[in-house]
């Protein structure tokens, strides 16, 4: 069984999600969101990390999935926003959890199968997926979704490498 945490990171609101999965049942665990107050920026950092740290320690997760940072219009935006990711970084990795990284597009791509998609279909397929009763607040669903990538991520090469090794035995026994 694996518990996989979901990060959508911000430096005013980071969502948070968590998957259960064993065999082929994945199950929701929880979901939300890390609000920060307009404090200052050095606030809102120990903000995040102090939250996404008491996530780990509540919920106890095996694997850490983060969205990357893309680059914003906003260069100042994007800084903020990479700087938020770093603290919730460090607090998986201050828990010995290994940290996997997907960008937006994939996201978006693994769970509604285009990476153009928006905030409402990347909500929908979220609810849909985990047979939620009631629609997820925006970020709590974007922090899903990374995780739910992560899962599909690792079950894709899972199923890779037993072909690959299925055309390997193939071969060698030609």
């Amino acid at each position: 069984m694996k518990i996989i945490l979901g990060i959508d990171p911000g430096s005013r609101i980071t969502g948070y999600g968590i998957i259960r999965v064993s065999g082929n049942k994945t199950e929701y665990v929880g979901s939300g969101c890390i609000r920060v107050q307009d404090e200052n920026l050095a606030s809102r950092l120990h903000n995040v990390y102090t939250g996404v740290k008491e996530i780990i320690r509540q919920f106890q997760p095996t694997e850490f999935a983060i969205e990357q940072v893309f680059m914003a219009k906003n260069a100042d935006s994007a800084l903020k926003l990479g700087q938020a990711r770093g603290a919730a970084i460090v607090a998986a990795t201050g828990n010995a959890l290994p940290v996997f990284e997907y960008s937006a597009r994939q996201i978006k791509q693994s769970v509604v199968g285009t990476g153009g998609a928006d905030k409402t279909q990347v909500q929908h397929m979220v609810t849909h997926l985990l047979k939620l009763g009631k629609t997820p607040q925006a970020d709590a669903a974007d922090a899903l979704a990374v995780a739910l990538c992560h899962l599909h991520t690792e079950q894709s090469m899972i199923r890779m490498s037993g072909q690959a090794s299925k055309t390997v035995r193939g071969r060698l026994r030609k």
